[in-house]
């Protein structure tokens, strides 16, 4: 006997027209990831043998979710239903696999539901995903006779009595491929869209005697689709209200959850309190103790323990150690390592540098393409000059270093231990002994550098 395999079809080739936008549907984001993600985040859930994606047009963006993905494209050039989309998949499946169908724009279904449809195939031909919701306008009515499904009536042709069922049809289901092909093929589009409507397959089933079941999600929010930008967000509320329930449970203060955006995962230690106002975007990690100011978007970013980053701060693929304090209103740029102890003041901007222990930039300074020594002090108004129109150069600054306020350092250009830069001083060249510094000259003689 043949093995029978778990395979997946989503359905993404819909026009997208209400959202009123230059590119697919599923390609709008929904909590910091695509519609399109989350979906094949729960497919791949289960283990399918294969995934594949039925997609309008090579569009770029979704050629590079499903080669990343591992999940094989099918292209529906034109818009003929979700009945042709199916039967453009299926031909990829075995008559003995069992296919579940699953769509783009439905991004909470949960492996749960799934895995409940695969167990109740085995005493059906096909089973159905439904749920009861109070208002059913626009979804596809289960309608029974004798207690037996008889077929699925879609919104826009339901009476007056059939309007009033509560039962609607996700349009999830699983189904043998081989039963499916079959079907499939007696579709027609004798309908207003002269489309091929997977629904029909329903009553195709019934009436070769085939046994249909149906399961209900717990959930009703599972069914939710996505067509306009209200419906967007109306999701995005829902998504953000589960993971803020989430980060709550599990000990994080939020000290206005309400004003509260995660865009990715936050994996977090003991006592974090974050405050008002706060969007954390990509893979975050924030250690033991840490505190984050309002107002402060932190993007792809460790934060170590006991750290805290003040008001209105901006992180960005940046590694911050322990004991630091950020802000407010600083900016760290992407490639930016801080180690422990470090003091990054307002309005200081830092690129593509690393700052050693106990190193202090407290004020309106900028900082790019730089190695900075350990308990250096930069005086506020300090820049690096690290472009000169063309390329990038490094500036190098030893331990212990002082640099005095508005001083100008013009990469490339390396500045010894125990220096002292006066204040407003242009540096042009290397300084490769401890000496006093002030309008680019030198003073040879030894210094002791001043305590911090």
């Amino acid at each position: 006997m043949l093995k029978k395999e778990i395979n997946i079809v989503i359905l993404a080739a819909g026009k997208g027209s209400r959202m009123k936008s230059n590119y697919p549907k599923v390609l709008h984001k929904l909590g910091g990831k695509t519609i399109l993600e989350h979906v094949i985040k729960t497919a791949k859930s289960i283990k399918p043998n294969k995934i594949i994606l039925v997609y309008k047009d090579q569009e770029k963006k979704i050629l590079s979710i499903i080669n990343n993905e591992y999940v094989q494209g099918v292209i529906q050039k034109e818009p003929k239903g979700t009945g042709d989309a199916i039967l453009k998949a299926s031909k990829y499946f075995s008559d003995n696999d069992d296919i579940i169908i699953l769509y783009g724009d439905m991004p909470f279904i949960s492996e749960k539901s799934i895995k409940k449809l695969i167990k109740y195939k085995k005493k059906s031909h096909i089973t159905l995903l439904t749920a009861q919701i109070e208002n059913p306008d626009g979804y596809g009515r289960i309608f029974r006779k004798n207690k037996k499904i008889i077929k699925i009536i879609e919104d826009q042709h339901a009476n007056a009595d059939q309007k009033k069922i509560k039962e609607v049809y996700s349009g999830t289901f699983i189904a043998n491929a081989k039963d499916l092909k079959g079907w499939l093929n007696k579709v027609q589009n004798k309908n207003i869209k002269k489309e091929f409507y997977a629904t029909d397959i329903i009553h195709f089933a019934y009436l070769e005697k085939k046994i249909i079941k149906t399961i209900q999600t717990s959930n009703y929010e599972e069914i939710l689709g996505i067509n306009n930008k209200l419906q967007l967000s109306i999701l995005e509320k829902i998504f953000q209200k589960k993971q803020i329930d989430d980060l709550l449970l599990s000990g994080v203060t939020l000290k206005d959850p309400y004003h509260f955006i995660l865009r990715g995962v936050l994996k977090h230690g003991k006592n974090v309190e974050i405050d008002t106002g706060v969007v954390l975007e990509g893979k975050i990690v924030l250690g033991n103790d840490v505190k984050i100011g309002a107002g402060s978007v932190i993007k792809n970013s460790f934060i170590g323990n006991k750290s805290e980053i003040k008001e209105y701060t901006i992180i960005e693929n940046v590694t911050v150690g322990k004991k630091c304090i950020v802000g407010p209103f600083a900016h760290l740029r992407p490639k930016t390592i801080l180690y422990d102890h470090i003091h990054i003041g307002n309005f200081v901007e830092i690129k593509e540098s690393s700052i050693k222990k106990l190193s202090k930039i407290k004020h309106l300074s900028y900082l790019g393409n730089s190695e900075v020594g350990a308990r250096v002090n930069i005086g506020a108004g300090s820049i690096t000059c690290n472009y000169d129109g063309v390329n990038k150069f490094k500036t190098i600054i030893g331990d212990n270093v002082f640099i005095g306020a508005n001083t100008e350092l013009i990469a490339p250009i390396k500045i010894a231990k125990n220096t002292i830069i006066a204040a407003g001083t242009t540096l042009i060249h290397d300084v490769d002994t401890p000496c006093l510094v002030y309008n680019n000259k030198e003073e040879k003689k030894k210094l002791i550098h001043p305590k911090k």
